[in-house]
């Protein structure tokens, strides 16, 4: 896959969903050099979350970065961000000049080995606006991303998340779709997640 360029995306053909993956869209030692970069240039941090009405360390770490003031809630935590930092600003840029929105905030997940996991949920938070756009790039060990929809129960989708790749999605899909990133018994060395939102 590694031929394709930055551009070169491929479109899902799914239900009440615009879903669309960028396999190679930073190159293998670019990635390299980022992922190495975000490893230890951001002040990761585990927050408690509430499940069920236990509290549960979250089973990752994670940053939020973005435009002053704006804070971002989910699963009872309230995160406030940092203020964007060149690295992120070139990532950002990146992505901005192929998506062709300005993103406001950026939600990271440093998932540390297979036990690291996110479990299923829509990004739909109030403030994220209607029809969320929500892009997101991938760097260091790939997962897998798996993707159902809320009422369809053979509309599902497994997409393997590859080191430098970036996914969007937009549209109605946060209001039809959940999606995870399970689990895994694999042994495997960590990877770093960079979702990219408008906080509105």
């Amino acid at each position: 896959m590694n031929s394709l360029f930055p551009s070169e995306k491929i479109n899902f053909d799914l239900p009440n969903a615009i879903i669309e993956y960028y396999p190679n869209f930073f190159d293998a030692e670019k990635s390299k050099t980022l992922f190495e970069k975000l490893l230890n240039e951001i002040p990761w941090q585990q927050d408690d979350i509430k499940v069920f009405g236990k509290i549960h360390p979250q089973p990752r770490l994670t940053a939020l970065f973005g435009n002053e003031g704006k804070s971002y809630a989910y699963s009872n935590i309230v995160m406030q961000p940092h203020q964007w930092n060149p690295l992120l600003m070139f990532i950002k840029n990146e992505i901005e000049e192929v998506v062709q929105e300005n993103f406001t905030t950026v939600l990271l997940n440093l998932y540390r080995n297979g036990k690291d996991s996110n479990g299923w949920h829509a990004d739909n938070e109030k403030e994220l606006g209607r029809n969320p756009i929500i892009a997101s790039v991938s760097f260091g060990s790939e997962r897998s991303f798996h993707l159902q929809h809320n009422t369809i129960a053979d509309a599902k989708l497994k997409i393997t998340l590859e080191h430098g790749s970036l996914l969007v999605m937009k549209g109605e899909t946060q209001h039809f779709w959940k999606h995870q990133i399970p689990k895994t018994a694999k042994t495997i060395d960590p990877r770093i997640n960079l979702t990219f939102r408008i906080i509105k």
